[in-house]
């Protein structure tokens, strides 16, 4: 016997039969017509080169083979719908998984906290890795696994194969340090362009948005110092009279007793901070746990309820 020749739905209907003894019956509760059951059947019989089943006036009894392979053929069955049809349970409680997360430095200090909370909470095994990935290299890194998730600004991560989730808007604030010499409790637009600026340069990031709009509004500053990361500037803002314009939630966490955040002399726009993952992942049960975790801890993040009431009173009067 050639097993490519073999239909699974005949299988189906073998097994139906050894349990109902009724050709009717088992058509029906396989959604066959009787006239496609008999034709099944009747290709059974000519695959096993066996009867099969014969009619009695109590239905159809199974013969000798049919018998002998009845609970091989129901194990089978069985088999590929608990092993091969049905998606494994992902159970966070039990999980020990390593979930990996492509973010900003930005995003590991403001994003990763509650995510990490609620990883705790709900599932204590699995274990978060951050990286940082240009975008050249993380939608290759979603499609194949290496990263699960994508959280941040990335406006060339919007290729077919990519699913996005809107997370929250938001904006930019300046900081200077808290004695600055000039700048008090304002910042007019005079200061602002006659100040010496820190600039952050992380191509194709939220902080492109910002020196791109200058740009259209053709103010031109100087740019005293640029840095690679976000982490020196509080540093360098509190030792030295410079400015950085740097995203809200970040001037909050730089925010302290040597540093003060004041609003732009300029009406920023905001933008949009989003989630990502390859649509090739979209149903894969631990994949899709993730993603509706982090979508609640951060689709309601709203730094402004974190903001300092100097800054919050500012913006209200500005």
């Amino acid at each position: 016997m050639d097993i490519r020749r073999l239909d699974l739905n005949l299988l189906l209907l073998l097994d139906e039969l050894n349990r109902e003894q009724n050709l009717s019956a088992a058509a029906r509760r396989l959604g066959m017509s009787q006239p496609m059951a008999s034709a099944s059947l009747r290709r059974l019989r000519d695959y096993f080169e066996d009867p099969l089943f014969q009619s009695t006036g109590r239905g159809m009894r199974p013969t000798p083979f049919a018998l002998s392979i009845a609970a091989a053929v129901s194990g089978v069955l069985e088999s590929i719908k608990t092993d091969i049809l049905s998606k494994p349970a992902f159970r966070p409680a039990d999980s020990d998984r390593l979930f990996t997360i492509s973010t900003s430095d930005i995003g590991a200090l403001i994003f990763v906290p509650p995510i990490l909370r609620r990883l705790g909470e709900d599932a204590p095994h699995t274990d978060l890795r951050c990286v940082s990935l240009p975008h050249q290299q993380l939608e290759t890194a979603l499609e194949q696994g290496g990263v699960d998730l994508a959280i941040g600004y990335f406006p060339d991560l919007s290729g077919t194969f990519i699913g996005t989730q809107d997370l929250f808007d938001h904006s930019f604030t300046c900081i200077v340090r808290r004695d600055h010499p000039t700048i008090k409790d304002s910042l007019t637009l005079e200061q602002f362009l006659g100040a010496d600026h820190l600039v952050v340069n992380q191509e194709g990031r939220s902080q492109e948005i910002f020196e791109h709009y200058l740009r259209e509004l053709k103010l031109h500053r100087r740019i005293h110092l640029e840095v690679p990361h976000f982490m020196s500037v509080p540093q360098l803002i509190a030792s030295t009279d410079m400015i950085a314009t740097v995203p809200l939630s970040l001037g909050i966490w730089f925010a302290s007793n040597q540093i003060k955040l004041l609003p732009p002399p300029v009406e920023v726009p905001k933008f949009e901070l989003k989630l990502h993952w390859h649509k090739r992942m979209e149903e894969e049960p631990s994949v899709s746990w993730l993603r509706q975790v982090v979508h609640e801890e951060l689709k309601n993040l709203d730094p402004s309820l974190a903001m300092s009431p100097t800054y919050a009173e500012r913006k209200k009067t500005n």
